[in-house]
């Protein structure tokens, strides 16, 4: 999986995010960014395989994802070459934000056409329904 993860698009971001766990919510912010997933950087990264409800802060979007950590360097060096934090992936997103994400890639000039990787994630995730959490 971890190969596959590099050859996929990302744009580079810097949103705030708030993760929330039963322990209380990390602050955070995510600077790479795809349709299913990204990096968050973050000082206590939760711990593998955690799942998670987020909120997002994009500029004009604020959005919610269910989340699940797939890598972390919680015990990794904390700087710019090594930033702490945890690679995630989006198990519930909402459509619109998926397409946002996407016109955030396109608008970066990201090679390879959202629309087109939107239709890879078919089937990978599932919708938030409006109104739900």
């Amino acid at each position: 999986m971890g190969e596959e993860n590099r050859r996929i698009p990302k744009a580079n971001v810097r949103w705030p995010v708030i993760v929330e766990r039963p322990e209380g919510d990390i602050e955070g912010v995510i600077t790479k960014v795809t349709p299913k997933g990204g990096f968050v950087h973050c000082s206590k990264p939760p711990k593998l395989n955690e799942v998670f409800d987020m909120t997002i802060d994009a500029p004009d979007n604020r959005f919610m994802v269910k989340a699940e950590v797939i890598w972390s360097n919680i015990y990794g060096r904390d700087d710019e070459i090594s930033p702490r934090g945890m690679g995630i992936r989006f198990l519930k997103i909402r459509s619109a934000d998926r397409l946002f994400i996407a016109s955030v890639l396109e608008d970066q000039g990201v090679k390879k056409v959202a629309k087109e990787y939107l239709k890879t994630l078919d089937g990978t995730v599932e919708d938030i329904k409006s109104g739900a959490s």
